[in-house]
């Protein structure tokens, strides 16, 4: 995403003096899930989460620098001992996942203790709670979320010249820079993949990585160190490791710069010598990333890494025929030995036949006896809507010196901010602002009112940022589902055609990068027969936008001096409350939901919004 120009504070590798580099500074976003880890073990699997977002981040393009992050959570009725809700009814769960409270207890600050130990400020995020029994067309079902969303996000800058990845040329040195290979994380990206409960429990522990953010700061240094020599940067191509391990992200190196590679086995570092081809080649270790290094710029990427004290290894070399090869001198094979085309060709594409589910939904939201004080306290007393600080006072939100807006504002640091707010550089007054939307439950009703309501909310959370020009909001969508379930595979086609298709079309914006998650069922089986939770379609949108005056930026705090409140009402008078906390804490659904029913309304008030700003109103 274009930026502006600022001046960036790095030093200059061959002086070693820091000084202003005054440059064309870009913006990049990536928002990424970590469900199936962290519902096994929510500490490590958040960590992992968040710690390989910031890596996709740190390979965009030749080398890049992630800035500032944000950590969402979906989960089940928490169930609190001694404070269970009226509405948090027990329907069980497998053994083998954490309860939604433990996650809420140990993901935060897997999290936040991976981004603080790594050095980037997470100042955006959500939290929902969401489990209920729901009319369906053929009985009851339960929807909730057994097997969590895990949200990790975040942005940073990139140099003009090193947006395009570099050509990687035969003989070129393929590289792993970063820690040593562990029998760990083995088998997480085919264990994500599939509805927790119904894998061997013994490869869901062993699935899950571990976090080392002390390595990946190094790792990040050596790539600041190679991107700040500009033209000069030795790194021609860079891939992070995460799913799959190397057997995913060496090939893709080579494949992607339209090569072969001869790797080998015995030349990765390995902290486990025991490990068979298969462990080695695909374990999950983290903070490692892969490279393309020209024979010729070897020596200069050698000294960086010394200088930060950074381990890396030559595995292979790139060569003209698309094959993929990997030489084991301790058993004098060829664990592998295939043309690229059959690891990373095309399959046929998938064709389905889905019908959605037709629900036998009513009006009700309340009990007519409930009285308004009923309602407050037990909305109130939802999670969704309560205190976030406990999310929030666990993470630096401060460092890089670069941070205008994060959760808390106003003199009594209240976490009610609409988004987060970065300067572009130390000497800029203009920045990044970024957003979050998610509405998942209203989709129990309307699937596409769903989708449609995230981007509303993303984009009316943005328009708190001085964002003159709409067209330059990018969306990041993260989609997740359980489409072989019930109809939901319909639903989710609904939905991504109502956003995907025509209200961002019709908003002139663009989703350029997103990610799914297609496995969001739990099941299992106890002594009173077989259970299914099954999460309703989620979609969470982030958007971004570069902001033109983060001194701008609106803050939601009612002042002393006698003023006017205004409710610009983009509903036109309909209150409609299908799916709403109010409609849950009542354990009641409705059958009208919230919708976006005009993209042009929308529009409309992001840019009177912005006017109004700019005219300082």
């Amino acid at each position: 995403m274009a930026g502006y120009e600022g001046g960036r504070f790095y030093a200059n590798p061959k002086t070693n003096k820091y000084d202003w580099h005054k440059e064309p500074v870009h913006i990049l976003m990536k928002v990424e899930t970590h469900n199936h880890p962290t519902a096994i073990s929510p500490f490590p699997g958040a960590a992992t989460g968040s710690g390989g977002e910031i890596r996709d981040e740190g390979a965009t393009g030749r080398g890049s620098k992630p800035k500032a992050g944000l950590t969402g959570f979906s989960v089940s009725n928490l169930k609190i001992p001694g404070a269970v809700q009226p509405w948090e009814r027990d329907f069980g769960k497998p053994s083998r996942i954490a309860s939604p409270l433990d996650i809420m207890i140990e993901g935060p600050l897997g999290g936040a203790a991976f981004n603080n130990e790594f050095g980037r400020p997470n100042i955006l995020g959500y939290f929902r709670t969401f489990e209920a029994e729901v009319p369906a067309e053929k009985g009851a079902e339960v929807r909730g979320y057994h097997k969590p969303i895990m949200l990790a996000g975040g942005l940073g800058n990139i140099k003009e010249e090193h947006i395009a990845k570099g050509n990687i040329n035969p003989k070129d040195h393929l590289i792993v820079l970063g820690g040593p290979a562990m029998l760990i994380g083995l088998g997480g990206g085919a264990a994500s993949s599939v509805a927790s409960g119904s894998g061997n429990e013994d490869l869901d522990f062993a699935s899950v990585q571990r976090e080392n953010p002390e390595m990946q700061r190094r790792c990040q240094e050596v790539i600041d160190r190679c991107w700040a020599l500009n033209d000069e940067n030795p790194i021609s191509f860079i891939h992070d490791v995460g799913a799959g391990g190397l057997s995913n992200a060496l090939p893709e190196l080579v494949n992607d710069g339209g090569l072969g590679g001869n790797f080998e086995l015995r030349k990765i570092p390995n902290d486990e010598p025991g490990m068979s081809p298969l462990e080695i080649w695909s374990n999950e270790s983290q903070e490692r990333y892969v490279m393309a290094v020209a024979s010729d710029r070897l020596d200069a990427f050698d000294a960086i890494c010394k200088r930060e004290r950074c381990p890396y290894a030559v595995v292979g070399e790139a060569v003209p025929e698309r094959h993929l090869t990997l030489n084991d001198s301790h058993f004098n094979n060829k664990p592998i030995d295939m043309p690229l085309e059959v690891l990373l060709g095309k399959p046929p594409r998938m064709t389905r036949n889905e019908t959605s589910q037709k629900r036998p939904l009513t009006n009700e939201i309340f009990p007519a006896s409930t009285t308004i004080k009923d309602v407050a306290h037990r909305v109130l007393a939802n999670p969704s809507v309560a205190d976030k600080t406990f999310l929030i006072s666990i993470g630096d939100r401060t460092v890089t010196g670069m941070i205008c807006r994060d959760q808390m504002v106003g003199p009594w640091q209240v976490p009610v901010a609409d988004c987060a707010v970065t300067s572009q550089t130390l000497d800029s007054y203009q920045g990044e602002a970024m957003s979050i939307g998610e509405r998942s439950p209203v989709a129990i009703i309307s699937p596409a009112a769903s989708a449609r309501i995230a981007v509303g909310e993303a984009l009316t959370n943005l328009a708190a940022a001085y964002v003159p020009e709409m067209g330059r909001v990018n969306l990041s969508a993260n989609w997740m589902a359980a489409p072989n379930y019930e109809g939901d595979g319909a639903d989710l086609y609904e939905a991504v055609q109502a956003v995907g298709m025509e209200l961002c079309p019709d908003l002139g914006i663009t989703i350029p990068v997103g990610k799914d998650s297609m496995s969001m069922s739990t099941v299992w089986a106890d002594e009173k027969g077989s259970h299914r939770v099954t999460a309703p379609i989620s979609l969470v949108i982030s958007a971004f936008a570069p902001c033109a005056d983060v001194r701008k930026t609106l803050t939601p705090q009612l002042i002393k001096t006698p003023s006017k409140l205004f409710l610009i009402d983009l509903g036109r008078g309909q209150n409609r409350m299908g799916a709403s906390i109010a409609a849950q804490v009542f354990m009641k659904v409705g059958a009208k939901a919230p919708d976006v029913d005009s993209a042009r309304d929308l529009r409309a008030f992001f840019e009177t919004i912005q006017k109004l700003n700019a005219d300082g109103k």
